[in-house]
């Protein structure tokens, strides 16, 4: 009656887990991660997404970072405090309040945010110059 032939699939070792650092939790130092990382809480140092990875950073109203941001997606509304380098695609929603630069290549901004500091957009690389970069490196003909 209650046994049944389907197993639940259990999660792979390679799959994307989101890591939390709650709400009046402090750390001090730099943080490291891959796959999601949910932050209420507050960071005091840097924050990275492992090299490659496809890591998405979420700082909530109550969430803040002191320190460096690299991450390749970031959604942003509460602080920041330190320069942010986003490879992709950055949102700073309606709460978001940033001291520093800011490095993007997709930008989604709510109003209300606040930024203070300098806002660099990266531009995606072109075929076109993907090709000059090949024109660049190859060997030139004597």
């Amino acid at each position: 009656m209650f046994s049944s032939s389907r197993k639940s699939p259990t999660p792979s070792v390679g799959a994307a887990a989101t890591s939390l650092i709650a709400r009046g939790v402090t750390v001090r130092g730099d943080v490291h991660f891959s796959g999601a990382l949910h932050l209420d809480g507050t960071i005091e140092g840097s924050v990275h997404a492992d090299p490659g990875s496809d890591g998405v950073l979420t700082i909530s109203e109550t969430g803040r970072v002191i320190g460096r941001v690299e991450v390749p997606h970031a959604v942003i509304n509460g602080g920041v405090t330190g320069d942010i380098d986003v490879a992709e695609r950055l949102e700073l929603a309606a709460l978001a309040r940033v001291e520093g630069d800011v490095h993007y290549q997709v930008l989604e901004m709510a109003a209300g945010a606040q930024v203070n500091g300098k806002m660099i957009h990266r531009a995606p690389v072109t075929v076109r110059q993907l090709a000059q970069q090949a024109i660049d490196a190859a060997p030139a003909l004597s």
